[in-house]
């Protein structure tokens, strides 16, 4: 058995097809995944995955390994590309599915339990709303519930928005005054003070103060050594909207925290040609997560 979990984090733009149905690049993002063998799927914009039966999400869990898979159910007039979450069943067993129906696209959360284990993990995959920062504070609030009465989380996402303490990120914040793309600049900066600054608020809600959650990123540079843990995820491609940030993050419940192992941000030739986002790894030592999710009696 795997002493070793591992769990990625990926925005396939627009679940491999291309914007205006371009290339068509899910075989590839498929292999792409499949060399990592996740136990833990974590995605953003399953466009089109709804449809058909839900066939290309079966497609991509199949090509995992038999995963087994949940998604978001697109609502008729909001975001075409929902989130889904994708868990191994030779590890887990379920124990629910839960679907938090927000204004502009759901968040998927499943319940899940390692095998042997008594108390339940909560998987959310989010991908946070990409022009309003009021509602993507809203969002990050929902996520905090997962955390409520002691439970454990594991959260993934497409936050559209940035770390608030930056002064440990190796990537400094947008120079709004330099951006090209002004409705970037309505959609990603908030007023504080009678100024115009980037919107961290998702990111202070999450993991500032007395923190709901760690930001698994920031541990594995500060605690693990990992300075790489700190890579820019997106845009990968476009400049008109300065240069790329740490945008896609993962966070735990502080609990999980010290069965972190590793935390890579994968921007390769190949993610690059399947997606502006880079791919975020995460590996957790199987034995102290059993452990942590057998609270002593």
């Amino acid at each position: 058995m795997t002493d070793e979990l591992r769990v990625v984090c990926w925005n396939i733009e627009h679940n491999g097809r291309g914007p205006s149905g371009g290339d068509d690049h899910r075989d590839l993002a498929r292999d792409i995944l499949a060399d990592i063998e996740p136990h833990i799927v974590l995605r953003q914009e399953l466009t089109g995955a709804w449809d058909r039966g839900k066939a290309d999400l079966y497609a991509e869990a199949n090509r995992l390994g038999g995963l087994t898979p949940f998604m978001a159910a697109p609502r008729e007039g909001r975001s075409r590309n929902p989130v889904g979450v994708m868990v191994d069943p030779a590890l887990f067993l379920v124990d629910g599915e839960f679907e938090h129906d927000l204004a502009w696209k759901p968040i998927c959360n499943p319940r899940v339990r390692l095998k042997g284990c008594p108390k339940s993990l909560d998987l959310a995959s989010a991908h946070l709303c990409h022009f309003d920062p009021d509602m993507r504070a809203t969002e990050a609030r929902r996520l905090t519930t997962l955390a409520d009465h002691g439970r454990s989380a594991l959260v993934g996402m497409d936050a559209n928005s940035y770390p608030h303490q930056t002064a440990l990120e190796s990537v400094a914040l947008p120079d709004w005054d330099k951006v090209a793309d002004r409705v970037h600049y309505q959609h990603r900066t908030i007023e504080r003070d009678g100024r115009r600054v980037s919107d961290t608020r998702p990111d202070e809600i999450l993991s500032g103060g007395d923190p709901v959650f760690t930001d698994l990123g920031l541990h594995a540079a500060t605690t693990l050594g990992r300075p790489g843990a700190l890579a820019a995820t997106a845009s990968l491609k476009r400049t008109d909207q300065g240069a790329a940030q740490r945008i896609d993050r993962m966070y735990c419940t502080p609990d999980l925290a010290p069965a972190l192992l590793a935390f890579d941000v994968l921007a390769t030739d190949e993610v690059r040609e399947v997606s502006d986002h880079a791919l975020l790894v995460a590996r957790f030592d199987l034995n102290v997560l059993r452990q942590v999710l057998t609270p002593a009696r």
